[in-house]
């Protein structure tokens, strides 16, 4: 059984996918500033599960496009949300197995960066992801009512069913 940290960044995952439900390749991509559009919202976590999980956690990197166009930092763009949401599958299919092998151990574990310990645990990494979703997954229903949309999902979905509260 994975680790309740892994269910609750699980759990973001799915409910910032559902806050997408209905939106228009279109509408992802339309800004109003200063704030990113929907679809570099959806690039940009992506960027940060390929960054910190698979690139630090495992040595890989599947989209180097990711870097490019939603790393933070990097100039505004508006890239394709059918593009955005293919990338994000693909890389949480590929940290999956990963995040089920984790042990509290591991997660008391210093992260360590290019051989540099960088004072952070791998435990914190998955809070600050699942909070990372939680805040886009907020700017992105606020854009969605700036493009006028009406009966938008009621946050915090289903969590009894997908993510209820456990100890170790």
């Amino acid at each position: 059984m994975p680790h309740p940290l892994v269910d609750q960044l699980r759990f973001a995952r799915s409910e910032f996918l559902r806050g997408l439900e209905g939106l228009s390749e279109e509408e992802a991509r339309r800004r109003f500033l200063p704030l990113n559009c929907i679809s570099w919202n959806v690039g940009h976590v992506a960027w940060q599960e390929q960054t910190r999980l698979l690139f630090i956690g495992q040595g890989i990197k599947l989209f180097l496009l990711l870097d490019v166009l939603c790393a933070r930092g990097k100039p505004a763009s508006t890239p394709p949300l059918d593009q955005m949401v293919d990338y994000f599958m693909k890389i949480a299919a590929k940290v999956d197995p990963w995040l089920d092998g984790l042990t509290k151990e591991d997660l008391l574990t210093e992260v360590v960066i290019e051989k540099t310990p960088s004072g952070m645990l791998w435990g914190t990494v998955l809070m600050r992801l699942t909070y990372h979703y939680w805040y886009h997954l907020g700017e992105n229903a606020a854009i969605r009512q700036f493009l006028g949309h009406t009966n938008l999902p009621q946050f915090v979905g289903d969590i009894d069913q997908q993510a209820p509260y456990r100890d170790l």
